[in-house]
């Protein structure tokens, strides 16, 4: 992977790991149409979504600190302010689906889902799944951690790519009545933990492997492009929410789906 292919991919996972569009699905499509080598095509994805990991960490660094202090006071018995504790709780149970099912389906990610033609089936899915979500929106509710769990499972449907986390917590948001910036930044805070985890595990690999040489520059220079474009989608998307609904995204995502089915279809 040369400098200009990564940096080229690390855009693209900064682009769409947090706008509801799907940043897997993205990539996948990405080297595709563009022939840009899938040798180690899984891991070097994760590693890309580390890097927006990191903005999360950045951008909500004052939150994920309070919540920090919040689990060590639930962990010791100590009390803890209630809406910290909440959601540190939803956080912690939420995880568990899509963790218990990224392991279980590892050998299907690496091979049957990265396919181009899952990825246009996909897209159109999630665009069903966040139009049923914005048509049942209420906007009146706040977070439990029961919520947290129900949206913890909306997140594991986003380990097929084309669906989208963020696409898939906000729409989970919505159905339990949160507002659209709140689904998101609760969904911002329920990926930490599974994106940073992944990507670690996969950095992990690609060094034992010693494939981390043979990336080079090019993984390096992604990774920093999708640093730096995920921090300002971020600050975007919680803006844009106020504000929006989920329908120019939707559009998107069809679209998309289409353009590319018939390029595939004419090569």
């Amino acid at each position: 992977m040369d400098l200009l292919s990564g940096t080229f991919l690390g855009v693209v996972q900064g682009l769409t790991e947090f706008l509801p569009i799907s940043s897997s699905g993205h990539l996948i499509l990405a080297r595709e149409l563009f022939g840009i080598s899938g040798e180690y095509g899984l891991a070097v994805d994760a590693v890309l979504q580390l890097a927006t990991a990191l903005a999360i960490g950045i951008y909500f660094r004052r939150e994920l600190a309070r919540l920090v202090v919040a689990a060590i006071r639930l962990i010791v018995g100590r009390a803890a302010d209630a809406g910290e504790r909440t959601l540190v709780i939803a956080i912690v149970i939420g995880t568990v689906p899509a963790a218990v099912l990224g392991l279980l389906l590892e050998d299907y990610m690496e091979t049957a889902f990265r396919s181009p033609w899952l990825v246009i089936g996909t897209l159109l899915a999630g665009s069903a799944l966040m139009w049923g979500a914005e048509a049942c929106a209420r906007q009146d509710s706040f977070l439990t951690w029961k919520k947290g769990v129900v949206i913890g499972l909306f997140q594991s449907l986003a380990l097929v790519p084309g669906i989208s986390r963020s696409g898939s917590t906000i729409s989970g948001g919505l159905f339990c009545g949160l507002k659209r910036d709140e689904a998101a930044r609760f969904g911002f805070l329920l990926a930490f933990p599974i994106i940073a985890g992944s990507g670690l595990l996969k950095l992990f690999e690609l060094f034992s492997e010693g494939a981390v040489a043979d990336l080079g520059i090019g993984l390096a220079a992604g990774f920093i492009a999708s640093f730096l474009v995920g921090l300002a989608v971020i600050h975007f998307l919680l803006k844009f929410l106020r504000k929006h609904t989920l329908t120019v995204f939707i559009a998107y995502r069809i679209v998309l789906a289409f353009v590319v089915a018939a390029v595939l279809m004419v090569r």
